[in-house]
């Protein structure tokens, strides 16, 4: 497995931690994750808290792009595993590019293929194919 994969997986780990425990905040939930994984290699730790930080700090945006993408689904009735998997596609999707989007969508896919159920691909794949295409219609601030 690659650094990043191994990375977003922890990512995850991390994001569905805090969204299963409201009352444990960021900085705990980081360093529970340090001293819980002292074994994950530095870069790996480093890659993976980027992203659950930036997924925190533009959760309501990346939230609200999921929820306008989701048809009949609610973000509460989605299963914590996609949801998750989605935001950290998502925020990769929109506040990183130096990502490939491709890259983001697949690593997004192969993520859920091994922790949510069956239906979650292609589900998780939707959604992010959709924020894909909305990002490649707005404009771009640098013109």
């Amino acid at each position: 497995m690659g650094l990043r994969r191994e990375a977003r997986e922890l990512a995850l780990q991390m994001l569905y931690a805090l969204d299963s425990n409201s009352s444990v905040g960021l900085r705990e939930t980081l360093q529970t994750f340090r001293e819980e994984q002292n074994d994950v290699q530095g870069r790996v730790r480093e890659f993976a808290e980027d992203l659950v930080r930036g997924v925190q700090a533009e959760r309501e945006i990346i939230d609200e792009a999921i929820r306008a993408r989701s048809k009949n689904w609610s973000l509460s009735r989605m299963p914590r595993v996609d949801l998750n998997v989605m935001r950290l596609a998502s925020y990769e999707l929109m506040y990183r590019a130096d990502i490939p989007k491709k890259v983001s969508i697949n690593e997004a896919i192969e993520i859920v293929r091994r922790y949510g159920d069956k239906e979650s691909p292609a589900f998780v794949n939707g959604i992010l194919d959709e924020i894909e295409a909305c990002l490649k219609t707005e404009p771009s601030s640098e013109e």
